[in-house]
């Protein structure tokens, strides 16, 4: 009888530690999502903006480039058969200075240009004068490809903290996230990066999207995007455009 006892005993035990174990998980995995929650402004200070105006009608197309010059030819082409004349390119101004050819094709096409800094580093691991050397070396290699006025700033890798958004407004450059990730990085099919981008698009929306070489499928999903835009009735915008009157969102650190 006894050991009948201990033997549900031990059982209850394991069972116990089985609870308090799946608790330690679940508090582990949500500590790890907070964590990825995006950083978007300080409650009082500079502010990154992830939405435009949704009165506008319109959304605003975004290009991020850090590496190679095989898939920007072919976006650029698809843009210009849409008559879109107003996409949104961020530059690494390292790739940027070793492809002046293609930065001049971009600005003779009509698009903006927007900084990811120079070297494509995460910014929340540099120290505030690292951060500050890598926007003004990016600044500099701009100016010299006749890029003028610099006034968008997408932080390299997309991450971004309290520190990044005070050292970019001192170089009066407004911080651009986005609302819809294509995440056409990952090459998860071209139907699946049209469905990213087109199942809940709307007005005001800032839309990522990828035209380094890495990103390989994008040329191809990006006119089922385009014509699906056109026959929702859905215009392209600038980023400068989209934000202009200033009724944009914007989130709060935490």
């Amino acid at each position: 009888m006894n050991s009948f006892y201990i033997i549900r005993l031990k059982r209850l035990k394991q069972i116990l530690f089985l609870i308090i174990l799946a608790f330690i998980t679940a508090g582990l995995m949500y500590v790890e999502n907070m964590w990825k929650i995006p950083v978007f402004s300080t409650e009082d200070g500079p502010k990154a903006i992830y939405k435009g105006d949704p009165k506008s009608g319109k959304i605003a197309l975004t290009f991020d480039i850090s590496w190679g010059d095989e898939k920007v030819i072919p976006i650029l082409e698809t843009l210009k058969k849409f008559n879109i004349e107003n996409a949104t390119f961020f530059l690494s101004a390292s790739w940027a200075e070793r492809h002046p050819d293609i930065v001049k094709r971009i600005l003779d096409d009509g698009h903006q240009i927007g900084s990811m800094g120079y070297a494509y580093v995460n910014y929340t691991q540099l120290k505030p004068e690292e951060i500050r050397r890598d926007i003004s070396l990016a600044q500099e290699v701009f100016n010299k490809l006749g890029v003028k006025d610099i006034t968008l700033l997408r932080p390299p890798t997309g991450n971004f903290n309290e520190e990044v958004l005070k050292i970019a407004e001192k170089y009066d450059l407004s911080v651009i996230h986005y609302s819809i990730d294509s995440n056409d990085w990952q090459n998860p099919g071209i139907d699946e990066i049209v469905a990213n981008v087109t199942k809940s698009l709307k007005p005001g929306d800032i839309v990522l999207l990828h035209a380094s070489d890495s990103a390989k499928q994008t040329s191809a999903a990006l006119p089922l995007i385009l014509s699906k835009m056109k026959q929702a009735g859905i215009k392209n915008a600038s980023i400068e455009e989209l934000i202009s009157n200033g009724d944009v969102k914007t989130k709060e650190v935490n």
